[in-house]
Order: C-alpha cells, then structure tokens, then sequence
C-alpha cells in the first residue's frame, strides 16, 4: 500500500498532471481514445473519481439537479456568497485529456493550498466541475453552465441523441428529476465571480513565449445548419442545365471563408451532408453546418448577413435557393475589469510582469455563468495550440505556475478592498 499522499504532493502539478491521466482512462472509447459525454457511466465515474479529491481537498460536495459536480469550502464565516472556480469534465469524441479537465482540477490544487494555509478569506470557495460543455451528447452546449446560471430551456428537453434518446428520458435514466432542474441555479448575491483555467486553444501563447495569457473576452457564436437545394439529375446533364447544389454549397462555402478572413472572424464549416450521394447522379441537395464567432455580437451578426446576401446571389445565379435554421446562439461574454486584473496580478506572481491578454476564439462555460456573476479567465499554453485531439500537451512547468497564478488570483480578491462584494458588470 502506498504512503498517503501529502497536501504538497497533492497540489503539485505532477500530480495534477498524474490525474489528468487518471480521468482519461474513463471513455466510452477503446483503443486509448476518449470520449465522456453527458449522463453516460463515464460522466457518473469521473464525477466519483473527482469527489474525491475535492474531499480530500477539504471540500463539502455534491451533485446539483443537473448533473454538475460542486464542492464548497466557507469562508471566513458560514453562508458567505463564494468565488467559483472550475471548468468542465465532459469531452469531445476522440478528445485530449486536458480541455476542461486541467481547469477543474487545478481549482481543487488551489483550495487545497489555500485551506491548509489556515487563510480565511471574506467569501467562500466553490469547486463546479460542469457536466456538459462540449454539447457532444445531445448537440447543446453549455448545458451544466446553463443550469447553473438560471437560464435553462425546457425546449432542450426534447433533444436527442444519436441512438433517439431524449435529454428528458436520459435525466430520469441517470437518476435526475426533470421537474427539479432549477435548484441547480445560483443567483446573483450568493456569487463573488467564476474564475477559470483552461488550454488556449491556439498558438498565440506559445508564439509569443508566454506560459499564461489574460482572457479579455470570450467570442459570442451563432450556429446554422445552411441548405443548398437544387435538382438532382443524370451525370450526362450538360452544364447549362445543371442546377448542382453541390457545386453552388462549395461556391458558398469558399465564399464564406473570404468573407470572415477579410472581416477578421471566426467561420467553420465543419459537416456536409450531400443527397442523393450517388457518383453518377448531380446532388440535388447539399446541408452544412456553419459556426460563426466573433469578439463582439453586433459585427458577428452583420458578417451573417453579408453572408446570407451572398447565398442569395450565387444561388440565383446558379438556378438554386437556399434556406438556414440557426442551432445555437451565445452572446460574446466580457471578462470583468475587476478579474481580468487579479488574473493578471496572479501571473505577475510567477514571474512575467507584462502578462498577455487574449481574446477567445472558443466558447466556455464561463458564457454562461456570465449571465449571474462576473467571469475572469486564464489561458495555459498549449503545444501547437492543438485541442479537441489526443495530442493536446502542456508541461509540467506550465501547469505549476497555473496553479501558482490561480491561487494568487484569489488571494488578491480576498486582499482587494471589494473582495467580499460582487461589482458591477
């Protein structure tokens, strides 16, 4: 039997580091590969597994009405409103093992530095550990954000997996009641902020030599699933009389591309699903989603129309129409001046007195939660700036001075003559 490990041994970022490792054994996928999606048995696992260590970290836990995992240490006094620290343990398919995960577990690093300190700090500290960041499920995302920010849909509750699965059939199979999803929702005066460590998902860090980066915002994102309709018909057909969905979707699609690059956003084009899918047969319908992402709402939602414009010209053009459903929508989500500064303060700590800030590309659980607490974000670089793939890395190095900065993060709110109160967003 092993030796207990100690506080030290168990807020260092090997081990931190060793527990990452730990959770990516709990996938859905064979072969090494993982995948946790939301209300399946690895969820359950890895909840289990990350009770735990939040015990052992000093924390009183438990699992809210929508399947997001919380622990709560108290501040100077019971019943204090409390700062949240956390991020998701859910994945995509064929997933890195850091996304998400670093984030929860280096809020449990830093509570328990914090706790066996002996420093009593003027708010509570809260461990939230979502359940459901990616949308990899049910094609939501932000759903244990969502529930924990109030601001839950009962339209979501139709939604379906790949095997017909509802999202409500899928909570009573798991052991939640539907009915009670609003006891997991915090409200404004029991919240200080939400602190949040996560991977950049991008190269800016590391071309810049920098460990950790400031968040300034986080991109707001809408989502369509965009279709081109034409008329299907024998390979023989000449070009005059073609109306080739296909060829009018990759027109869009290129199109679409230049549009965004030349307006400095974000536009993904990541599935297409082309009809009747025959060699010899002219498509006659082509659907493909659209992710479109921006720093702020306004010129995001005048690029989507700049876009729509240009669909409607190449498809008159071309004999063709189109029609969109938009899928999801997320407003860009500000970090508060207040935490983009403590953020700061904390990587000054470790030693880069001029810390970089950045603007997110990708969505968090930190949108969410914007909507009842201001938010502050820290960025880890991430070799290559891969993420969403199992060769997503971090160092050791790295992962020490995240867990240095977070926990002096907190340590100058508790110190800042506001630190017990929630400012203004």
């Amino acid at each position: 039997m092993s030796a207990p490990m100690t506080v030290a041994d168990a807020t260092s970022a090997a081990t931190l580091l060793a527990r990452c490792d730990e959770l990516a054994a709990y996938s859905s996928l064979p072969d090494g590969l993982i995948e946790r999606v939301y209300l399946s048995p690895e969820h359950a696992a890895v909840n289990a597994v990350a009770a735990r260590w939040m015990t052992e970290a000093g924390l009183t836990t438990w699992q809210d009405a929508a399947g997001n995992l919380c622990g709560r240490l108290e501040g100077a006094e019971p019943g204090l409103p409390a700062l949240l620290l956390g991020s998701h343990l859910d994945t995509v398919p064929s997933a890195g093992r850091y996304d998400g995960i670093l984030g929860v577990l280096t809020a449990i690093a830093v509570v328990q530095r914090i706790r066996a300190s002996g420093r009593t700090l003027p708010f509570a500290l809260e461990v939230v550990a979502f359940a459901d960041e990616e949308g990899t499920r049910f094609g939501r995302a932000l759903l244990g954000s969502r529930a924990l920010a109030g601001t839950w849909d009962d339209a979501w509750w139709e939604l379906r997996d790949a095997e017909g699965t509802s999202l409500h059939d899928a909570f009573l199979a798991w052991g939640l009641d539907p009915a009670r999803i609003g006891d997991a929702a915090r409200r404004p005066e029991q919240l200080v902020g939400y602190l949040e460590a996560h991977i950049e998902q991008g190269p800016v860090l590391e071309d810049e030599d920098r460990a950790l980066g400031v968040v300034s915002s986080i991109a707001g994102a809408r989502r369509f699933m965009v279709s081109v309709i034409g008329a299907a018909g024998h390979s023989g057909t000449p070009y005059e009389r073609r109306r080739d969905a296909l060829a009018g979707a990759a027109e869009a699609i290129v199109a679409i591309e230049r549009i965004a690059r030349t307006a400095q956003l974000i536009a993904t084009v990541g599935q297409l699903e082309v009809s009747p899918g025959a060699v010899n047969v002219i498509p006659g319908r082509v659907d493909f989603s659209l992710d479109l992402r921006g720093e702020y709402d306004s010129e995001r939602d005048r690029i989507w129309q700049v876009i729509q414009d240009t669909l409607s010209e190449l498809c008159e053009r071309r004999g063709l129409r189109w029609e969109s459903v938009q899928t999801h929508s997320a407003p860009a989500a500000a970090c508060s001046a207040r935490l983009r500064e403590v953020v700061a303060a904390g990587i000054r700590s470790t030693g880069d007195e001029r810390p970089l800030s950045l603007f997110s590309k990708a969505g968090h659980d930190a949108m969410a939660v914007a909507a009842i607490a201001e938010i502050g974000m820290l960025f880890v670089r991430c070799e290559g700036g891969v993420s969403h793939n199992p060769a997503e890395h971090v160092t050791e190095a790295d992962v020490a001075a995240t867990i240095d900065a977070v926990e002096q993060a907190v340590l100058a709110l508790a110190d800042s003559s506001d630190g017990a109160e929630r400012a203004p967003r």
